[in-house]
């Protein structure tokens, strides 16, 4: 059983915990993730990334959104308590190197993976860009973190109630416009924001790598659920990745199969829902 040590909301349905699993703490690199259920018997399998990782402590940590039941559960829970079962670190490290100079481009939760690959970026000894995007500024999460590695930081929000107003491909195409454009791009978030980072530094020549969240059981390449394809090529997320040229994959596929089970993912959340609904109206009488 896996402890719950430190719990935090970063910004509203988005919470960062530290969970002891000293195993995975000495063993994970940046890029890969784990997969965690809450109830062994029939809970669902969801995979995070590890976003840092504490070999002293024994810990690793999680940032996580609220999107269904099986989050707003994990968001319930406190520290002391312990998660079922948790299993990593899984997936392909981020392949790090001196490239020269990296852009890391995060939009959303996608902050969180992209956390540990700009640490090792800057510890290799790149310039680091980050251009850390999200629909509104109380939703802008890790920027002291990033502020504290990168050599500059851009901020855009869709509402431009921070920052800059616009999207973070307008930002990256500058940089790639440039005499001295970047060497590499980093570009993790909601799958439309990755398909457009890639889009717009293609025409620059400029190597992009994106991490793929999809649908995802297992996580050893068995059920076949997080299948992609990449340069023509069937890949799965949980072994071949999660990590692929941007350039290379299908996102609109990606993105259509990304929507099968949103009915089935509807009516869990709901009933998840009504069942917290109907134990405050309990504590309340």
């Amino acid at each position: 059983m896996n402890q719950i040590l430190f719990k935090e909301r970063l910004a509203p349905e988005v919470y960062r915990m530290r969970v002891r699993a000293p195993l995975i703490a000495e063993e994970r690199k940046p890029g890969q993730f784990i997969i965690l259920q809450l109830d062994t018997e029939f809970g669902e399998r969801i995979p995070l990334t590890i976003a840092d990782a504490d070999v002293q402590e024994g810990s690793i940590t999680i940032i996580f959104q609220v999107a269904g039941k099986s989050t707003k559960l994990l968001a319930g829970m406190e520290p002391g308590q312990k998660i079922a079962n948790l299993v990593g670190p899984l997936g392909r490290p981020t392949h790090i190197e001196q490239f020269g100079t990296v852009v890391c481009v995060g939009g959303g939760i996608g902050m969180a993976p992209l956390y540990p690959i700009a640490q090792g970026m800057k510890e290799a000894g790149n310039r680091l860009i980050v251009i850390i995007g999200a629909r509104t500024k109380e939703l802008v999460i890790l920027e002291p973190e990033m502020r504290a590695l990168a050599d500059e930081v851009i901020i855009c929000t869709d509402d431009g109630s921070y920052g800059r107003k616009g999207l973070v491909t307008e930002p990256l195409q500058e940089l790639c416009a440039q005499g001295a454009k970047p060497d590499l791009a980093v570009a993790i978030g909601p799958p439309l924001m990755m398909k457009f980072c890639s889009l717009a530094t293609r025409p620059f020549g400029v190597p992009t790598v994106v991490s793929l969240n999809t649908i995802m059981i297992d996580g050893t390449g068995m059920c076949g659920g997080c299948r992609v394809t990449v340069g023509g090529k069937t890949k799965f997320v949980c072994v071949d990745g999660p990590e692929f040229d941007g350039h290379q994959v299908d996102f609109d596929q990606m993105i259509q199969r990304l929507g099968s089970y949103r009915e089935q993912e509807r009516i869990a959340a709901a009933g998840c829902n009504l069942h917290a609904e109907a134990v405050r109206k309990g504590l309340q009488e």
